[in-house]
């Protein structure tokens, strides 16, 4: 085959399709927007502060190492992973403190603290969240659910898991004290749902961290990137940086034919993955297609996910009593909640998670000197359009405010850098419909087979990967995307 297929985007799942495809001997490009790869795993750098700008929490380590096995070599060669422990620590307003690792004593004996009936209530969610895994992570994951019957096979499982219910509902189903079921369900807003409203079938991620811990990558989430691009490029991959694609060509018999990029030039190729937004791949790149358009409708009656407000920080000391991952919950939940996904309200009282890398590993940033990014969900810009770059600077006074008095003080007083990163940056940056931060909500009728296919069934040549396709967000999600795409295209380019 002369002609290469052309990549979309170097994120996660841009790069672990690229490597499954260049590995398996078809030719590839990586095309991308930015300076760096990496997509939302971009990084700034600063006075010595190194910053991760998008996923800190990883998860399923295994999923790298399939990519680097693919040509027998070894992803120690390329990056360190760290074990987290604890995987989370959980902060509430009152001064309460929960340590969730991989201990199990030691979360039973806290679980026993807040509610002694809970532990066996918690040893049932956790029985449950292993069927889900086994179930719904290890047979449906890196599967393409292309057709209506690929979804009519596992219907009976999805029914027996009560996929059908929220995430939040099968907790409370097991555990009674209302920290516990925050606890053990927030887990969706990782994947940009809400806990009343994901379905159940996301209960597995619990499984999914016992199962495999949670890790850091040595010199930040970009070192990992780095490591992907190398061995993409040990493979004969090519990357290209400033290099946004303009438009996807297509011919009269709905074939992709080539691409446009922004330096004016036209490159023929044999098919096209996108790891750019679906709705921007469908609404922008395929302007000129009828298919496309009519898709950009069906997508415009989706439901998206929230937003994110992030807020990377460097500051002159360091603060070793804090844990890599910290989750500081706010005096509401379901109202709080209400008010993102519903309301289109930015809450005062916003819950966040902090990410401090510096704890684990000091070359963060400089001596002496403490790395962090705070996190909080905000409504997208379809829910709440106001002015962010008035509002940003308001609003971090909210979180420096918050994280002053809860877990760093004299934060403001010690600081030394600050970049903010809001819904407008995810909408021009990242190209993301209305800034959502993690593509369509993880409700169970926007999963799988409803969910926009690794392989569009209309446009010949058009394939995706990443948080928009199945299986979804979070970086589990988006690798394994590039798995199930992977097959489709072998399957195709190669043997079709």
């Amino acid at each position: 085959m002369s002609k290469k297929i052309a990549i979309i985007g170097s994120g996660f799942g841009g790069l672990a399709l690229a490597i499954r495809l260049q590995a398996s001997g078809l030719e590839t490009v990586i095309l991308e927007k930015r300076d760096k790869p990496g997509g939302r795993a971009y990084f700034y750098e600063e006075k010595g502060f190194h910053f991760d700008a998008g996923p800190t929490v990883i998860t399923a380590p295994h999923i790298f190492e399939e990519l680097f096995e693919l040509t027998d070599k070894k992803m120690e060669d390329y990056i360190e992973l760290i074990p987290i422990d604890p995987f989370y620590r959980l902060l509430w307003p009152d001064g309460e403190v929960f340590n969730y690792n991989s201990d199990m004593n030691a979360l039973y004996a806290q679980i026993e603290k807040l509610n002694p009936k809970d532990v066996r209530g918690y040893k049932k969610f956790l029985k449950f969240s292993n069927a889900v895994f086994k179930e719904g992570y290890e047979k449906m994951v890196d599967h393409p659910f292309q057709s209506i019957w690929s979804m009519v096979k596992v219907a009976p499982q999805l029914l027996l898991l009560q996929s059908f219910r929220s995430v939040y509902s099968m907790v409370s189903k097991y555990i009674k004290h209302p920290k516990l079921r925050q606890a053990f369900s927030y887990h969706t807003l990782l994947l940009g749902g809400s806990p009343y409203s994901s379905s159940a079938i996301y209960s597995l991620i619990h499984a999914l961290e016992h199962k495999w811990g949670v890790w850091f990558a040595k010199g930040g989430t970009s070192a990992l990137v780095a490591g992907l691009v190398k061995l993409y490029e040990d493979l004969g991959g090519t990357l290209h940086l400033n290099c946004a694609v303009q438009s996807i060509e297509t011919n009269d018999n709905n074939e992709v034919v080539s691409i446009h990029n922004v330096n004016g030039e036209r490159l023929e190729i044999a098919a096209v993955a996108s790891n750019a937004d679906i709705y921007h791949t469908y609404n922008e790149l395929l302007s000129d297609n009828k298919t496309a358009q009519k898709k950009t409708k069906v997508l415009k009656r989706k439901k998206f996910s929230p937003s994110l407000f992030l807020l990377h920080f460097g500051l002159r000391r360091e603060h070793p009593q804090l844990a890599h991952h910290t989750i500081l919950f706010g005096p509401r939940w379901k109202e709080l909640l209400e008010d993102i996904y519903h309301n289109g309200v930015l809450p005062e009282d916003n819950a966040l998670y902090l990410h401090a890398p510096s704890v684990t590993d000091k070359s963060m940033a400089p001596e002496g000197c403490s790395a962090y990014y705070a996190l909080a969900v905000v409504p997208n810009l379809g829910k709440l359009n106001i002015d962010w770059s008035i509002e940003k600077e308001r609003y971090k006074e909210v979180i420096y405010q918050q994280l002053e008095e809860r877990c760093i003080p004299n934060l403001r007083e010690d600081l030394v850098v600050e970049k903010i990163f809001t819904p407008i940056d995810f909408e021009k940056e990242l190209n993301s419909y209305q800034g959502a931060a993690f593509s369509m909500e993880p409700l169970l009728i926007q999963s799988a087979f409803f969910r926009i296919h690794n392989s569009d069934q209309k446009i010949k040549g058009l394939y995706f990967t990443g948080a928009g396709t199945h299986p979804g967000a979070g970086v589990p999600g988006v690798v394994n995307s590039a798995k199930a795409t992977a097959r489709i295209m072998i399957d195709n380019l190669k043997n079709g």
